[in-house]
């Protein structure tokens, strides 16, 4: 294998395909990029056996062949290399190693066979459906931040992608939820996603796509089936496993009938949140929300730290009642709000001065995502 590329091409590539590479690997090979050289150019690959990137790029090739090298040190090598360099990579059977050259800096790598390395097979994937770039990263966008990080649950370790018909409507909806805090957002579904099967995304395969998404054009390619799901961005693809699980019927907790409305001033809201969570334990960050016509007051109590109190103007004229939230989920819904106002839905729960129910959070100038959040005891 014999080839010359730009520097730029090769960074942009390795950049694509080496963050699926696991710093630690217990399985040698899984610590490599896979090359392989083409009349057309070159493609690279790497993978955890759970996901698969592959990146083709321009290069001029002289001799085809595929061999694999330490991704994350060659990543490093390329990065280090100066803007505009010719960067020649060359392996035979004589030397097992892989030369990299570049002006006068020449390093040799050590390798491993490319019929070793692993390839995911894209059997039973049905499709390609074509899908709005910016549609798919604003549904990653409000939902991912409530994925589950307890393994135990691994069916909420990711976002479950399916389509449904609403209002007469085809819909392409993301749910995330960790039990504690959810997060829905909806777009129109594309043509041909009707009857495609539900599938959970894992979190890892969600981050690797959403930053391949930074460098799409206006639309992917998504296939899909019950076992796999694979994202195409042009040169580069992403092909994972899916969850193998039932994600739970989230509609069950998303409250119909919370009647007592609340709007808030977003950015002067989670300014105030943060500001008198500062004192709260890290365990529980519990922060008490007191509610009044006109106004809310904050309050976090900490035996060892203190307490502290903030006051806040609301739109909001229903019965005085108390409520207690985790401080970060407040912060994790505020920080989704596209616009200035936050409205918090609340049960009308006359019988009782302190909330226990689920909250609906609305984004008014997002009408197709919601959040439900949890309370805690006041």
């Amino acid at each position: 294998m014999k080839l010359t590329i730009e520097r730029a091409a090769l960074l942009k590539g390795l950049g694509h395909v080496q963050s699926v590479v696991e710093r630690r690997n217990t399985i040698p090979i899984l610590s490599n990029v896979l090359l392989t050289a083409r009349p057309s150019g070159l493609a690279l690959s790497a993978t955890d056996l759970d996901m698969e990137i592959i990146d083709e790029t321009s290069a001029h090739v002289e001799t085809a062949g595929q061999i694999t090298a330490p991704a994350h040190t060659l990543y490093e090598i390329v990065r280090k290399l100066p803007e505009g360099a010719e960067i020649s990579l060359s392996f035979n059977g004589e030397d097992p190693r892989l030369q990299v050259r570049a002006g006068r800096y020449r390093v040799n790598l050590p390798v491993l066979p490319a019929g070793d390395f692993p390839v995911m097979s894209s059997e039973g994937l049905a499709g390609p459906v074509s899908v709005d770039t910016a549609g798919l990263m604003r549904l990653i966008d409000r939902t991912r931040f409530a994925i589950s990080t307890e393994e135990t649950r691994y069916y909420l370790t990711g976002i479950y992608l399916h389509t449904l018909v609403e209002d007469g409507r085809e819909i392409l909806r993301a749910v995330a939820t960790d039990g504690h805090r959810l997060a829905l957002a909806d777009m129109p579904a594309p043509e041909g996603a009707a009857g495609a099967p539900g599938v959970i995304v894992p979190r890892k395969t969600i981050q690797e796509a959403r930053r391949l998404l930074e460098d799409s054009g206006e639309t992917i390619d998504v296939l899909l089936s019950p076992q796999k799901a694979r994202f195409e961005f042009g040169q580069a693809s992403l092909t994972s496993k899916v969850i193998d699980g039932s994600f739970p019927d989230y509609t069950r907790v998303i409250p119909r009938d919370n009647d007592r409305i609340m709007r808030v001033d977003n950015a002067l809201f989670a300014a105030a949140v943060d500001r008198v969570s500062t004192i709260s334990s890290e365990k529980s960050r519990s922060v008490k929300m007191s509610a009044e016509p006109g106004r809310i007051v904050l309050t976090v109590r900490n035996m060892e730290t203190g307490q502290a109190v903030e006051e806040l103007e609301v739109e909001y004229d229903g019965e005085p009642f108390d409520i207690g939230f985790n401080a970060r989920y407040l912060l994790d819904v505020t920080a989704q709000i596209g616009g200035e106002f936050t409205e918090f839905r609340f049960a009308d729960r006359a019988a009782s001065a302190t909330m226990l129910d689920p909250v609906l959070v609305i984004d008014p100038t997002d009408a197709g995502v919601q959040y439900v959040l949890m309370p805690l005891r006041a």
